[in-house]
């Protein structure tokens, strides 16, 4: 973890002998030195964190390049992310433990997968989230990627209903004065 500029100073402080406290040009010398250092100590974590996509800012160009990905610059660092999690996360034999994997981490909640063998149909049901996940195109093309192709996918959304909205104790007009529209309802976004 980075140190602040004045934390560095006080610990170099500390590391020199006492007859330095008075002098105007040791102490000047440890502020400059201190405010290098902790520059230093920031750029050396800035880089460790690009290897991580959990942390990866600048770098994750690079994580996009690798898993084959068009580097889409107007998305979040977050949504970005999200598909080069599914992408790393869809690596393996495919089994519906992979297929829930990789569609968790886009869909940023829980998802169960039930295969339907006979009907060579897998259907994939959000029940961890509410509505239709924002990246719900990659995440489809994702999952083409990954699951055998003589498979066709049904996709099961999860959306707030009248019975649940009732159960909140509130009512839909005590909502839509907040200016939460019908569709921020819906999918619960209130």
């Amino acid at each position: 973890m980075t140190k602040t500029v004045a934390e560095t100073q006080q610990f170099m402080r500390d590391s020199l002998p006492h007859y330095y406290d008075e002098s105007l040009i040791a102490g000047n010398i440890i502020d400059r030195e201190a405010e290098e250092l902790t520059r230093l100590s920031a750029s050396a974590y800035d880089v460790l964190d690009q290897f991580y996509i959990g942390t990866a800012t600048w770098g994750l160009a690079r994580w996009e390049k690798i898993f084959g990905i068009t580097t889409d610059p107007t998305k979040t660092y977050e949504q970005r992310r999200e598909v080069l999690r599914g992408k790393l996360r869809g690596v393996g034999r495919v089994t519906a433990e992979l297929i829930e994997n990789v569609a968790s981490a886009y869909a940023n909640g829980e998802v169960d997968v039930t295969p339907n063998i006979a009907g060579y149909t897998l259907t994939i049901t959000f029940v961890g989230v509410f509505g239709v996940p924002a990246q719900i195109d990659i995440l489809k093309e994702t999952l083409r990627e990954i699951i055998p192709a003589h498979l066709a996918i049904d996709y099961v959304f999860r959306f707030f209903t009248y019975a649940e909205l009732l159960d909140t104790g509130k009512t839909y007009g005590e909502i839509a004065v907040t200016g939460k529209t019908y569709e921020d309802i819906y999918n619960r976004r209130f």
